[in-house]
């Protein structure tokens, strides 16, 4: 999917989940190149993957990082998208991120999110009060999740 259209559907999807706008200065009615920097750009971390099952093969990869989740990981663009999402948590951890996945798919959205993850180095750190919700297409199909948070800490 190019990126503007992703970048509309995760703000727009987020509307829907959580009835607020993703960033401060609402502007998801237009899918310009300036709402894809603002995104790109944005202090919280943002990251999204495509809509395969949980518990198949890999399950889903990335495709959207934001450069705050790309600093995070310790990742280029090229590295961090396509990476199967799990990835981005230690295995001992992988669990609790899938449960977490689950009731956001069971209810659309799910506030208040805390994990542990780890960076492309082995650095682990705590991702806290994260919202995960599901990326739905204009015809309000499920085809992905995402996810945001602001407040991390080093382990």
């Amino acid at each position: 999917m190019a990126t503007q259209g992703l970048v509309t559907l995760l703000l727009h999807s987020h509307q829907r989940a959580f009835g607020q706008p993703l960033l401060a200065c609402d502007r998801s009615g237009n899918a310009g190149r300036l709402i894809c920097q603002e995104l790109f750009a944005a202090d919280m971390a943002v990251l999204a993957h495509d809509g395969a099952a949980l518990d198949a093969g890999e399950g889903p990869r990335l495709t959207y990082a934001n450069a705050t989740a790309l600093r995070l990981w310790q990742r280029p663009w090229s590295a961090m998208v396509g990476m199967p999402s799990r990835r981005t948590a230690p295995e001992s951890e992988r669990r609790d991120r899938a449960q977490a996945l689950s009731t956001a798919q069971q209810r659309d959205a799910f506030r208040g999110y805390r994990g542990i993850r780890i960076d492309r180095n082995g650095r682990r750190f705590v991702i806290n009060n994260a919202r995960i919700w599901t990326l739905r297409d204009g015809d309000g199909r499920a085809c992905g999740q995402a996810a945001a948070f602001a407040d991390w800490w080093l382990l």
